[in-house]
C-alpha cells in the first residue's frame, strides 16, 4: 500500500508481579472502534520515541514513564491506512493510572490477552507480551537420556519457560517415550515445550507447538497448526523470513547473528543485519548464534525479543548461573 504510513508509539504498561499488563478500550467513533489496545498514540511533528511516548502515555492515563526498553516493531496494512507501530515494554512507572479520555482502563493477565478482541497489527505485540527474553534450544538428548532429562530441569528450576527440544531424528526409537516425559515435567513448571519435528507429531504427542526448521518452513504454504499451538520457525535470510511472515509463524529465530565453533564455516549476519530483518519482520525474533548473556541487551536493542542459546548453558558447568543472569537483565 502506497501513501503515508502512521507512526505510532505503544506501551506495554506491566504491574509489579508483571504477570498483568494494561489495555484500554477504543472508542466506538474511531478507527478499529470498539477493540482493546494497548495504549499509546501518534507522534506529533519532531518528537522522538522517548518523547512521544511519554507525551501520550501521560495525556491518556495518567502514567509518566520511569524506564522502558524496546520490545517489537510493527508494520501493518489496514484497508485505506498503513501503520508503523513503536512498541516499547516498561516495567518502572509512577503515577495513578486512570481514563484521561473516557476510554475503558483495564488490567488483564498476560495468558487473557488472546481472549480479547484487538486489531490485527497488536496480535504480534500479545506475543510478544508472551515470550520470554530466553528462548533455550537443546542438544541431541540421546546420548543420555536420564541426564539429559535431569539437566533440563535444572534449567526449568532456574527459570527456562521455553524450550526447544532438537533431535537428529525424531522418528527414532524412544523419541515419543522421551517427549512424553518431558512434556509432564513441562507441565509441572508452566512451561512451554517447543518439538522441532514434523507439525504433525506437535498434535500427536500433546506439545505446545513446534519448531520449524527452514527446510520444513519453505515446504508449507500456510500455517500448519492452529493459533492454540506455537509455531516457531528457523530463518537465515529475508527469503526465509519473508516466507514464515507469510505463513503467519509466531516468532522466528534468527542465525547465525555471530561466528559459532559449532559451525565454523557458515557466515555469521551480524548485528546490523540482524538489526535490518528483525526492523521488517513484524513478529518477535530471536537471536541466534554465539550468544552470550552481555549479547541479551544488544539483541533487545536491535529490535530483537531477545536471545536462544544452545551451548552457552548446555556446557556450562552452572547452567543455572547463566539462565538466572540472562533473565535478570
Amino acid at each position: 500500500m502506497s501513501g503515508e504510513i502512521e507512526h505510532v508509539a505503544v506501551g506495554v504498561i506491566y504491574n509489579k508481579k508483571k504477570d498483568k499488563v494494561l489495555i484500554t478500550k477504543r472508542h466506538e467513533d474511531a478507527h478499529q472502534g470498539g477493540l482493546w489496545e494497548f495504549p499509546g498514540g501518534k507522534f506529533e511533528n519532531g518528537e522522538d520515541i522517548n518523547a512521544a511516548l511519554s507525551r501520550e502515555l501521560s495525556e491518556e492515563i495518567g502514567l509518566v514513564v520511569e524506564k522502558a526498553r524496546p520490545l517489537i516493531r510493527i508494520r501493518h496494512d489496514y484497508p485505506g491506512q498503513s501503520v508503523l507501530l513503536d512498541v516499547w515494554r516498561i516495567d518502572e512507572w509512577h503515577g495513578q493510572i486512570h481514563s484521561r479520555e473516557g476510554q475503558l482502563v483495564e488490567w488483564v493477565n498476560i495468558g487473557d490477552l488472546s481472549g480479547r478482541s484487538f486489531p490485527a497489527a497488536d496480535q504480534a505485540i500479545i506475543t510478544a507480551a508472551r515470550l520470554p527474553v530466553l528462548y533455550q534450544i537443546s542438544p541431541d538428548p540421546f546420548a543420555d537420556i536420564e541426564l539429559f532429562i535431569n539437566k533440563t530441569e535444572t534449567c526449568l528450576r532456574a527459570g527456562i519457560r521455553l524450550f526447544q527440544l532438537r533431535c537428529r531424528d525424531p522418528a527414532r526409537d524412544g523419541y515419543k517415550e522421551l517427549v512424553q516425559r518431558l512434556r509432564i515435567l513441562f507441565e509441572s513448571y508452566d512451561a512451554t515445550l517447543l518439538i522441532n519435528a514434523p507439525p504433525a507429531d506437535a498434535v500427536a504427542m500433546d506439545v505446545s507447538g513446534v519448531h520449524l526448521n527452514s527446510a520444513r518452513l519453505l515446504q508449507l504454504d500456510q500455517r500448519p497448526l492452529g493459533k492454540d499451538y506455537w509455531v516457531a520457525a528457523s530463518c537465515h535470510n529475508r527469503d526465509e523470513l519473508e516466507h514464515a511472515r507469510q505463513i503467519d509463524v509466531d516468532f522466528v529465530v534468527l542465525a547465525p547473528v555471530n561466528k559459532t565453533s559449532s559451525h565454523p564455516d557458515r557466515q555469521a549476519i551480524g548485528w546490523e543485519h540482524f538489526r535490518q530483518l528483525a526492523e521488517i519482520a513484524s513478529m518477535p525474533v530471536y537471536a541466534l548464534g554465539g550468544m552470550r548473556v552481555h549479547d541479551l541487551d544488544i539483541a533487545r536493542t536491535a529490535g530483537g525479543q531477545g536471545i536462544a542459546m544452545l551451548g552457552e548453558i548446555w556446557l556450562s558447568t552452572n547452567p543455572a548461573r547463566v539462565i538466572s543472569a540472562c533473565l535478570s537483565c
